[in-house]
C-alpha cells in the first residue's frame, strides 16, 4: 500500500518540531523543539449569562459582565484532554531528543497530569511509570498480598491510566509529604535504571521551566484569537504552578507595550496559599530566564504579585469538595452543557464567583474570561455526593410503551 503524503494535517505525534517563540517571549530560555499533540488552537466560546434559569449567572447578569471560556478541556480528547497537554508536547519532546524510553511522573489518585502523561506517553513509544497518592495505598498492598486482588479500581482517571497500561507505584499522602514529590520520583527512576531503562523524570503537574513553554504558547494563540478585543479579567486554577507561571508571565511580555490593555490574572490556589503560588510563579519565571529589575528572586516576586492576585480556594482541601461546590458544578453543567471538575476548574470558578459577589464593582460592565483547564472525569470519584441532586434534575422515567399504565 502507497503512504499518503505527508502534509500539515497529518503528522506523527513523535516527530521533533523546531520551535520557534512568540516573538513576545524570544529572550527567554527558548526550547529547541516541541510536539504536536494537543488539538490547537482550542476555542473560545460565549457563555450565555442572560438565560431566562441563568441562576448561578445572576451576579454577572447584574454586573453587565460578558463571560468567556477558553476551552482548554476540548485540547486533546477525553485521554489528553485539559491543560497538562500543551505543557506535555515540550516535556515529551525532551524525553525524546535524550532517547529516553521510560517516563516518570506524580501526582494524586484522580491526577490528569499523570493521565494525560500515560496516554502521550503511549503515542510516542515510552513506557509510562505513575506514582499516585492515594489514602489506599496500604489497603491496595495488602489485598494484592493476602487475597491476590488487584483492587486499586478502575474509576475516573485512574481508569485510563490502567487502559492505556500505566505502570502505578502507590505511596500514602504522609509519604509524600514527609519525603517530597521529587525525591520519590527520584527513587523510582533509580529503580528503572538499575533495569538499564533510560527513563525521563516530570515533575508533579508537569510545572517546570520546560513545561511552562505550552502556556507561554497558548498565551500566543489567545492573543491571535483575541485580535485586538480586550479581556479585562482572566481567571483560572491554580494546582502546581506552571500554567499559572506561563499564563501570568506569558500576559505580561505579550502587552509589555501596552499596559493598559494587560488583564487582571487571578489564579485560583486549589492547594496550599497564595504565598506558596507567589514564590512558585516567580521561581519557575526565573528558571525560565525570566528578569526584571536586577534580576533577584525578590524583585521577580513582587513583579508577580503586582499583575497576578492568588486567591485561595482550596476550601476543605485539594480533591476535597463541599456540597455547595458540587451543587454548583451540577447548576453550571445544567444551564450551560459544559462540565467543571470539582478538583480544579469547578472549584476555581465556584470561588472566583465568591469573590465577584463580594466586590462587585471590581467586575462591572467587564469581560471575564476563565481558562477551563480540563479535568472531568474527576467528577467520577464524586457521584455519591452528587447523586441525589441529580435524581431531581434528571429524573428517570419508565416509558408505558403500551398504554396500559405502570404498576
Amino acid at each position: 500500500m502507497t503512504r499518503l503524503a505527508s502534509s500539515l494535517s497529518i503528522h506523527s505525534p513523535k516527530k521533533l518540531i523546531p520551535h520557534s517563540p512568540p516573538s513576545f517571549a524570544s529572550k527567554l530560555n527558548v526550547p529547541k523543539h516541541r510536539l504536536r499533540i494537543a488539538n490547537l488552537p482550542t476555542p473560545i466560546q460565549e457563555i450565555d449569562v442572560d438565560s431566562s434559569n441563568s441562576n448561578v449567572f445572576e451576579i454577572f447578569k447584574d454586573l453587565n459582565v460578558q463571560f468567556l471560556m477558553k476551552r482548554d478541556d476540548m485540547s486533546g480528547g477525553v485521554e489528553l484532554g485539559g491543560n497538562k497537554i500543551r505543557k506535555l508536547e515540550f516535556l515529551l519532546a525532551d524525553a525524546l531528543e535524550k532517547g529516553c524510553d521510560s517516563v516518570v511522573t506524580i501526582g494524586g489518585e484522580q491526577s490528569n497530569h499523570c493521565r494525560a502523561t500515560a496516554a502521550a506517553c503511549r503515542m510516542v513509544n515510552i513506557e509510562p511509570h505513575l506514582i499516585l497518592r492515594t489514602r489506599r495505598a496500604n489497603q491496595v498492598e495488602k489485598d494484592k498480598c493476602e487475597k491476590n486482588e488487584d483492587s486499586f479500581g478502575y474509576v475516573g482517571n485512574i481508569l485510563f491510566d490502567r487502559i492505556v497500561g500505566a505502570n502505578i507505584h502507590t505511596c500514602t499522602p504522609g509519604e509524600y509529604g514527609r519525603f517530597g514529590s521529587n525525591e520519590l520520583v527520584d527513587r523510582v527512576c533509580k529503580e528503572l535504571s538499575a533495569e538499564d531503562k533510560k527513563v525521563y523524570p516530570i515533575p508533579v503537574g508537569g510545572s517546570n521551566a520546560l513545561g511552562t513553554w505550552g502556556y507561554i504558547e497558548a498565551v500566543g494563540e489567545l492573543k491571535s484569537q483575541l485580535n485586538g478585543e480586550k479581556v479585562d479579567h482572566v481567571v483560572f486554577a491554580c494546582g502546581s504552578g506552571g500554567t499559572a507561571t506561563g499564563i501570568a508571565i506569558g500576559l505580561a511580555l505579550a502587552f509589555a507595550n501596552d499596559k493598559e490593555n494587560l488583564p487582571q490574572i487571578h489564579a485560583i490556589g486549589v492547594c496550599d496559599d497564595p504565598d506558596y503560588f507567589y514564590n512558585e510563579i516567580s521561581l519557575i519565571a526565573k528558571d525560565m530566564g525570566f528578569s526584571v529589575g536586577d534580576g533577584s528572586i525578590n524583585d521577580i516576586k513582587d513583579f508577580v504579585e503586582n499583575i497576578v492576585v492568588v486567591h485561595q480556594g482550596k476550601g476543605k482541601g485539594y480533591a476535597a469538595s463541599t456540597q455547595e461546590e458540587l451543587d454548583f458544578i451540577l447548576q453550571f453543567s445544567i444551564q450551560t452543557g459544559i462540565v467543571l471538575d470539582p478538583v480544579y476548574s469547578g472549584k476555581a470558578l465556584f470561588r472566583f464567583m465568591q469573590e465577584v459577589k463580594n466586590n462587585p464593582n471590581d467586575y462591572r460592565d467587564s469581560r471575564i474570561m476563565f481558562w477551563h483547564t480540563g479535568g472531568s472525569l474527576g467528577a467520577y470519584e464524586k457521584i455519591e455526593s452528587m447523586k441525589q441532586n441529580m435524581n431531581i434534575s434528571s429524573p428517570i422515567k419508565r416509558m408505558d410503551v403500551y398504554g396500559k399504565g405502570l404498576e
